[in-house]
């Protein structure tokens, strides 16, 4: 998928789905769940074991009608074999701006994390795509009115404490999507994918109103 596409469906579909569970088989039924329910943009996190198995799977699956990514990627050796299961966006809960290089090498979608305003210049500078806010949950959606103010180009995406009680406040902050974690995809560590599903539905008819 090129570039500008992956980034045409992270605006669009506005929402990302954050899985990260304890084996590979959980994993692969959750994102299936999500897929099931209409959140169509899953990160799998490296957290999971053999992730990139999950990623090749899911690819080989859903190549035409989900975007797949990985997410928790520290490094740059990390961001190249996640790009080579074939992920077409990497998430970080830090800056790393080699791993920043190596996405723009490869034109897949870069998004590391931040939390100040210097790493989000620095993020920027160095060609990210997006801008990861993380933890979320400790700043609030306010945080993104103070982050907007001086940087109103950024494009912001909350991860952390994201939930169907505050999606909207997160959007009329300035985020241009929102990624999901527990409260989307938690369901599934207890292998309830039928909530995880349901989950996912609320989810999609919440950011499509925002």
């Amino acid at each position: 998928m090129k570039k500008l596409n992956i980034l045409q469906q992270i605006v669009g579909c506005k929402l990302i789905a954050i899985v990260r569970s304890n084996s590979s088989a959980a994993a692969l039924a959750t994102a299936e769940a999500c897929i099931e329910g209409g959140a169509t943009t899953i990160e799998v996190a490296f957290t999971t074991p053999d992730a990139l198995d999950v990623i090749k799977t899911l690819v080989d699956r859903h190549h035409d009608q989900a975007l797949i990514g990985a997410g928790t990627v520290l490094d740059a050796e990390t961001a190249r074999m996640a790009i080579l299961a074939g992920a077409g966006f990497l998430l970080a809960p830090n800056l790393n701006v080699d791993v920043i290089r190596v996405c723009n090498r490869y034109q897949v979608v870069s998004i590391p994390g931040i939390s100040t305003p210097s790493e989000a210049v620095q993020a920027l500078e160095s060609g990210a795509d997006f801008l990861k806010v993380f933890p979320s949950e400790i700043y609030g959606p306010e945080y993104f009115k103070a982050l907007k103010a001086p940087l109103p180009h950024a494009p912001l995406i909350p991860s952390g404490g994201v939930s169907l009680n505050n999606v909207d406040a997160w959007f009329q902050h300035g985020a241009v999507a929102v990624s999901a974690g527990s409260s989307l995809t938690g369901p599934g560590a207890h292998g309830d994918y039928a909530a995880v599903t349901e989950n996912a539905r609320k989810f999609v008819a919440a950011v499509s109103r925002s």
